[in-house]
């Protein structure tokens, strides 16, 4: 089967891939669509350290081909929307409700595929970029089959993270205001986030002008090409600024924006080594700065609520693809990606 491969030096989209059938507890899933994401990317220039060879792809949606023993919630033809929290489901922080913290789920990559004889390992526990995936049944969540593939394929990764960092981890309220500084994949999906939370004012920033209309689509009330108009639309701050481009400068930059009791979000993956620095006098005004892992999501109830609210026109997910490919053309999403020529490319098998 088709697959897109990283090992080490190059990325390849090969045609020798094989994948085991499912065991106790997983799922098989004929991936249909697989959206491309900078993390995906992270891998490839070593942002986000990972073991190779491996298949990449990790934002997914597809049909249920089989299922190990014990899986009841899903079945043979289920349309499917995969998450990457391959979480454990009974320790201490599965049990609290916070499956992101789950220390099954992180840092414990399988070998579910083979090529040539030899084992590769599995991108965040997903995948997604191969005609066929493994994953454990709790990742596998069932969506509407009237949901169009690429769109359900986004549900996974940008907006769980995007929508479920405003309702879930910064809580944004209704009046609340809200800055987003990056409008790519997560970006825009926090503004959306922060429109169904009912935030009053939000400030989208992105160096490239043309984000501004896909940004104002989604529910930007302003749109700026740098942090420092933002003073001039919020003189006093603001209740919550998003950084979701993973450069340490913009992270400074969202902390020096936060009001009295604001919070700065950190969703943008930095290099694993990156420091950033702010003034320790700034946050006593009960400033906070959050960490956010996967929008603090739970997918299985996350998945069917967004799924809901896109039937009811409140979630714009169609927006979000702005083109699709075959899988054969991984090298030009990439390179569309690159250069800020999409909000979300999404690969089709």
């Amino acid at each position: 089967m088709r697959g897109v491969v990283f090992d080490g030096k190059q990325v390849q989209v090969v045609d020798d891939l094989e994948v085991r059938e499912p065991g106790a507890g997983e799922v098989l899933v004929a991936i249909s669509a697989a959206g491309l994401c900078h993390s995906d990317l992270s891998v490839v220039d070593g942002t986000i350290p990972f073991p190779v060879p491996v298949v990449l792809g990790h934002e997914g949606a597809g049909v249920v081909e089989a299922v190990g023993v014990g899986v009841t919630h899903v079945s043979a033809g289920d349309h499917v929307a995969l998450s990457t929290l391959a979480n454990c489901g009974t320790c201490a922080e599965c049990d609290r409700g916070r499956p992101t913290m789950c220390r099954q789920a992180i840092g414990r990559p399988g070998k579910p595929f083979t090529r040539g004889g030899q084992p590769v390992y599995q991108f965040a526990s997903n995948s997604a970029f191969a005609e066929r995936t493994v994953v454990k049944a709790v990742q596998a969540v069932r969506i509407p089959k009237d949901i169009p593939m690429p769109s359900a394929a986004l549900i996974g990764c940008g907006v769980l993270t995007g929508v479920g960092a405003v309702l879930n981890r910064a809580r944004v309220d209704r009046g609340d205001s809200v800055v987003v500084i990056g409008t790519g994949g997560i970006g825009l999906n926090v503004i959306q986030g922060a429109r169904i939370a009912g935030a009053s004012r939000i400030v989208a920033v992105d160096a490239n002008p043309a984000k501004e209309e896909a940004a104002r689509k989604f529910g930007a009330t302003d749109f700026l090409k740098s942090t420092e108009g933002v003073r001039d639309l919020l003189p006093t701050g603001a209740d919550h600024a998003f950084e979701c481009v993973g450069r340490v400068e913009l992270v400074r930059q969202a902390v020096d924006l936060l009001d009295r009791h604001g919070q700065a979000i950190l969703l943008g993956t930095a290099p694993a080594t990156a420091e950033a620095s702010f003034l320790v006098s700034s946050m006593f005004l009960d400033k906070s700065i959050l960490g956010c892992r996967y929008g603090s999501s739970r997918p299985q109830r996350d998945i069917p609520l967004y799924t809901q609210l896109y039937r009811q026109g409140q979630l714009l997910l169609d927006e979000l693809v702005t083109r699709t490919y075959p899988v054969e053309d991984f090298e030009k999403a990439v390179g569309d990606l690159e250069a800020g020529r999409v909000a979300r490319g999404v690969l089709t098998f």
